[in-house]
């Protein structure tokens, strides 16, 4: 074993068992649409006074945060988005109409004099109505009011009920609420409040007021309330007099803070002076059933997808298949471990990226595998390590180029997409990161450790390289004339065009509620229910323009314009009325302008991806190769958008994350055959460029062949099993492989033919031979790494 080889094992072995000890010690972190519960996307809107800026949209989310905890909902999650978005996920909820009017509320903030210690309710001549509340529950006391004014009884910041007299000052007076730490007074942290002209004599005369008391009586005491929670109840200084009062500048709240919360509450203070609207642009519901049933099929798919994978390259590549299974095996852990331990939420098009990463992880083993078995064709005597090793090298170009286009359009994903297609970016890329380690160094590490074997060596049969595969020995035997009239390839690609584009304009595109705006409910019910039936029902209920198609097993799935939750749960009632106890299992609203933005960021996500596409293979390879890649990376989304148009299927966000992923594989499978067509050329500068093409062609066949039946047989598992969550997903992209394998060879090829008959530029240069390079570092650079230069 060489050093180079024992550093590989040692590397692979260091990082299995630290991803095997996260995968056994850590949970992954499941988005809503796998867990089950409501995401909100709320957008702030300007007013004529304040501007939704970042600041006001953070001091906004503080008083939504609030508000939400009041719900008692589990762990939930508000973050901002951009400058003036904010998101709230909302885990196991499932009717988010209390959620969505508290939300909706403008906020709150008052300020009101400490009448003294208050009651659990107001004394009336009526008897009290019958409580409804467990006795048993820890939940806060609810606020106490008196019918016949604006008093409050609230419990204060450590839970004793406090009388609060009528509001003196509402939020609107707060010029500024600032948190310092006063180092020379000694008051520690500090909330400073700062109040506009009236309304800062309207706070010295409160102060004044409460001031009169007592120290240590609570109505020397002064509230800050907030959407009717006290934040704050701070004593009035012995140091200000009877009707003296505090001046607005010299207001200081004080008390046993820690920097945290001054801060938390001088942005809860400010906030409330400075509300903004926020309007609902999109609302997304998923059952608990639903998200359970799709990690079971996803995980049924890669295990059936995987098994059926590496069977099949063990059968191709024998021993050394099989040792690229154990490899892929190890792939497995290691992307899971890395999507664990960086803390990626998992998401539903996450998880199908997950899933077919998997059936994409072979083909650098597959390239490499391939490349050793053209050596042991042209030098049958020369060892199989040797071999082995010359793959690794040569293929080394072909996976470097064809993993950069699948990271630039797993990067397009996370940055142009939207939601839950940003987990697809994120779980592909590390996919790809995870698929070079366990090629280049587990699988690698554990060939060469096998090709150092006697037996392996002598018994060619075994060792699945030293003798051509069946596919290449066919193709070498037949030699057929594939370009010798090029352009016939291009006419039947033009047809191909105009069949889909015929159906884009016949057919029409359906494009989902993502894009278009409105709402998308899916019902399950207890009693079977046909659409027909359903339509009606909904119909008599008000909802005459909703469409009503059948879904899963026996689910009806209802699509309407403007929809609001009162809405959704009358329409839900209607269908109970002939389908029994009737379960939301899937619940979408997209705003009108979010709809616009999601279409308009799809299409520009599409045409960034062609640029930076032709951009990259521009500066890697010759104009007109890239040109030539571009248009089949063309003709590939046009050919799957015109199939699901004629398959009448929809058009949302995850089909654009499987569109963007056609791209990367149709592009993947140009480079591969570019970068040989760029090799033999370099080697071969006086034969015709038809007849390099022709032979590029044959010798990468089996190469494309073997890496798309891995990702074929994944993406038919997940068809099957993945239910109409997945189904759409794995559907555009068994479209995308096919059409990106036939375009990689009979319409980038002849293209770039084409092109090179009016280009100018004369043959690249052979390998190693570039500008600059002296020949006897060419010759070095070509040199097997196990010939130890010595001749005789």
């Amino acid at each position: 074993m060489t050093r180079a080889t024992a550093v590989r094992a040692v590397l692979a072995v260091a990082v299995l068992l630290a991803s095997v000890f996260i995968t056994l010690t850590m949970s992954p972190r499941l988005g809503l649409d796998l867990q089950g519960g409501t995401r909100i996307v709320l957008q702030a809107r300007d007013t004529a006074t304040v501007e939704a800026d970042r600041e006001t949209t953070d001091r906004t989310l503080e008083v939504l945060r609030q508000r939400i905890d009041s719900l008692g909902v589990s762990e939930p999650t508000l973050t901002r988005s951009g400058e003036d978005r904010i998101i709230v996920e909302l885990p196991d909820v499932q009717d988010p109409r209390q959620a969505a009017e508290v939300i909706g509320r403008t906020a709150q903030l008052t300020f009101h004099a400490v009448e003294g210690e208050g009651t659990d309710q107001p004394e009336e001549k009526t008897p009290a109505p019958e409580s409804t509340t467990d006795p048993e529950s820890t939940t806060e006391p609810a606020p106490a009011t008196d019918p016949d004014s604006d008093r409050l009884t609230l419990p204060d910041e450590q839970g004793r009920l406090l009388a609060l007299g009528e509001p003196r000052l509402s939020g609107a007076g707060v010029e500024d609420a600032t948190a310092a730490f006063d180092a020379q007074g000694g008051a520690g942290w500090t909330v400073s409040l700062e109040f506009r002209k009236g309304a800062g004599q309207d706070w010295k005369k409160l102060t004044g007021e409460a001031a009169c008391h007592p120290a240590g009586d609570d109505r020397r005491r002064v509230a800050i309330v907030l959407d009717e929670k006290v934040i704050s109840s701070p004593q009035v200084d012995p140091s200000v007099g009877c009707r003296a009062g505090l001046p607005s500048g010299a207001t200081q709240i004080t008390g046993s803070f820690s920097a945290d919360e001054a801060r938390d509450l001088a942005l809860l203070i400010k906030g409330g002076a400075l509300p903004v609207p926020v309007e609902i642009v999109e609302q997304r519901t998923v059952g608990p059933t639903l998200g359970a049933a799709a990690i079971d099929a996803s995980a049924q798919a890669a295990l059936i997808g995987a098994a059926a994978t590496a069977l099949f390259i063990t059968v191709v590549y024998r021993l050394f298949g099989a040792l690229a299974a154990v490899a892929l095996g190890a792939y497995g852990v290691i992307s899971y471990a890395a999507l664990v331990a960086l803390g990626v939420t998992l998401t539903l098009p996450g998880l199908a990226g997950f899933v077919l990463a998997i059936g994409m992880a072979v083909d650098a083993n597959v390239l490499v595998f391939e490349r050793a078995r053209e050596e042991c064709a042209d030098r049958p005597t020369r060892s199989l390590r040797s071999a082995l090793t010359t793959g690794f090298r040569k293929a080394w170009s072909a996976v470097a180029d064809s993993n950069a286009t699948t990271l630039i359009a797993a990067g397009l994903l996370f940055f142009l997409g939207s939601g839950p297609v940003k987990g697809f970016g994120v779980t592909l890329a590390i996919g790809v990161v995870a698929s070079m380690f366990s090629a280049l160094v587990i699988a690698r590490a554990l060939t060469e450790i096998a090709a150092n074997s006697r037996f392996v060596s002598d018994y060619r049969g075994v060792n699945g390289i030293a003798r051509p595969g069946a596919v290449r020995t066919w193709l070498v035997r037949k030699d057929p004339k594939l370009f010798r009239k090029s352009a016939r390839w291009l006419v039947v690609s033009a047809a191909l065009v105009v069949v889909a584009v015929a159906g884009i304009v016949v057919r029409g595109v359906d494009l989902g509620v993502e894009f278009t705006g409105g709402r998308l409910v899916e019902y399950s019910t207890s009693r079977p229910v046909d659409v027909e039936t359903a339509r009606d029902s909904i119909a008599a209920a008000g909802f005459g323009d909703a469409e009503v198609t059948t879904a899963g097993d026996g689910d009806l799935s209802v699509r309407t314009g403007k929809l609001d939750n009162d809405g959704e749960h009358a329409l839900r009632a209607a269908l109970a009325e002939e389908g029994g106890e009737t379960t939301k299992v899937r619940d979408e609203l997209i705003g009108p302008s979010l709809g616009d933005e999601l279409r308009r960021n799809a299409l520009i996500a599409l045409g960034v991806a062609v640029a930076v596409q032709l951009a990259y293979l521009a500066v890697r390879f010759r104009w007109t190769f890239a040109v030539a890649s571009v248009v089949a990376m063309v003709h590939d989304v046009i050919l799957v958008v015109g199939a699901f148009a004629w398959l009448g299927r929809p058009v949302d966000g995850i089909f654009l994350a499987a569109l963007l992923t056609v791209i990367g594989y149709s592009v993947n499978d140009s480079v591969v055959v570019f970068d040989r067509v760029r090799e033999l050329w370099g080697a071969n500068r006086r034969t015709p460029l038809d007849t390099i093409a022709r032979r590029a062609v044959l010798q990468t066949v089996p190469r494309t062949v073997n890496t798309g039946m891995g990702a074929l047989f994944i993406l038919a598992a997940l068809a099957v099993l993945g239910g109409d969550s997945l189904a759409d997903f794995a559907l555009a992209l068994l479209i995308g492989i096919v059409v990106g394998t036939w375009s990689s060879v009979f319409t980038a090829v002849p293209g770039a033919l084409a092109l090179e008959r009016s280009a100018k530029a004369p043959p690249p240069p052979a390998l190693g031979k570039g500008k600059g390079t002296p020949r006897g570092k060419a010759r070095a650079a070509r040199r097997d790494p196990l010939d130890n230069g010595a001749r005789v």
